[in-house]
């Protein structure tokens, strides 16, 4: 078992003006968590907001640890899976919120993956015309991607995510231990978002993630920590500069366009993680591109050797019981938030951390590389 340093905090800050804050990554945060969380909250009461699984290992020890720093606490517990991010879950939080009383002045804390911090998230900035939240994300994907940046919402049945504002958190806390109780398919999901950026303008980055990315599924605690604080470091820099995805943020959705709309045909569902989903949707983006004459074809096929070694999906033929159609996927696409003018603005690539946006392109040339990818 790796021994881990819980004295050694990496801190990464989002630069936001007045809205700036911390993202703190290392081990043993959820046990501190009271003494990091009480300089960042105006009322001495939080209410935290989890899911069943998460209640089970880790509520008991947060609300101590509040306790310890004079910080009272209420949990609202939510059952876990992707169906929580709903119009009926989030309005029965609210109500549950307001049953508590909660104040503009008491802050939410979202304890769990990346469905309980994009919900509660959201239930803050609507709650009381908004109040603040917390993070204390508990899953790879969650660390590295969701709980950092600000996007909160809910899924539709048009779409994913396509209910929403933006609304930063106070505060991150990513404790690198928790990831040990993480199946080895949830590890590999958040894994995606951290490869994710290497391939967006950080090809040294890839080529670490192609020498370190068992290690940190096997759990090596060093690897975890820099995938981690790199990652957070390139989404807070993205952010800072572009905080309501009117330019470069959008970069953060390679692969996405093409994943929403798998996950929306498996009916967000368990078949696929959004993970997985970003996985193959990534592969598309390369492949795609080099159809294009955009990006050298080695390119393309070293994305794909990568992830395919590491165990995540490339192709939609690992959904088992599914059958696609490209002409359903496009219809799914044309839902996507980036749709602009009616056209679909997906992120392509000039090689290995080469993405841009928007690249507007014949969907015949879509469909083709979706039938082929079917096909697979």
């Amino acid at each position: 078992m790796t021994i881990i340093d819980r004295s050694a905090i990496d801190v990464v800050r989002v630069d936001l003006g007045t809205r700036s804050y911390d993202i703190k990554i290392g081990g043993g945060l959820v046990a501190r968590a009271g003494e990091m969380i009480a300089p960042a909250v105006a009322q001495k009461r939080a209410v935290i907001v989890t899911d069943a699984q998460v209640a089970r290992l880790y509520l008991d020890e947060i609300q101590q640890s509040l306790r310890g720093a004079g910080i009272a606490s209420e949990a609202i517990v939510l059952p876990a899976g992707e169906a929580t991010k709903s119009f009926g879950e989030l309005e029965a939080l609210c109500g549950r919120l307001l049953d508590l009383k909660v104040e503009r002045s008491t802050t939410l804390i979202a304890l769990g993956g990346g469905v309980i911090g994009d919900l509660t998230g959201f239930a803050a900035a609507v709650v009381l015309r908004g109040i603040e939240f917390i993070q204390i994300p508990t899953t790879l994907l969650a660390q590295v991607d969701s709980s950092v940046g600000g996007k909160t919402g809910i899924n539709a049945a048009q779409g994913k995510n396509l209910i929403g504002a933006f609304h930063q958190p106070r505060l991150v806390l990513a404790d690198i231990e928790v990831l040990d109780t993480l199946p080895r398919r949830e590890l590999l999901a958040g894994y995606a978002e951290v490869v994710k950026y290497g391939l967006i303008n950080d090809p040294a980055f890839f080529a670490w993630c192609e020498g370190h990315g068992a290690g940190i599924i096997s759990g090596e605690a060093s690897a975890r920590r820099h995938a981690i604080a790199h990652s957070c470091k390139a989404k807070a820099a993205i952010v800072g500069a572009d905080e309501r995805e009117s330019g470069a943020r959008a970069l953060l959705n390679l692969g996405h366009t093409f994943g929403h709309a798998l996950e929306a045909e498996c009916g967000y569902s368990d078949d696929l993680l959004h993970g997985e989903a970003v996985a193959i949707g990534m592969v598309m983006a390369y492949d795609l591109s080099a159809r294009l004459g955009l990006c050298p074809l080695e390119d393309a096929a070293r994305v794909q050797r990568h992830l395919a070694s590491i165990g995540l999906p490339t192709s939609p033929s690992w959904i088992d019981g599914r059958s696609f159609s490209s002409t359903r996927l496009i219809e799914h696409m044309a839902k996507d938030k980036k749709v602009k003018d009616g056209r679909i603005g997906f992120v392509l690539t000039r090689g290995i951390g080469q993405a841009f946006t928007p690249a507007y392109v014949e969907l015949s040339d879509v469909a083709a590389m979706l039938d082929e990818a079917i096909a697979a």
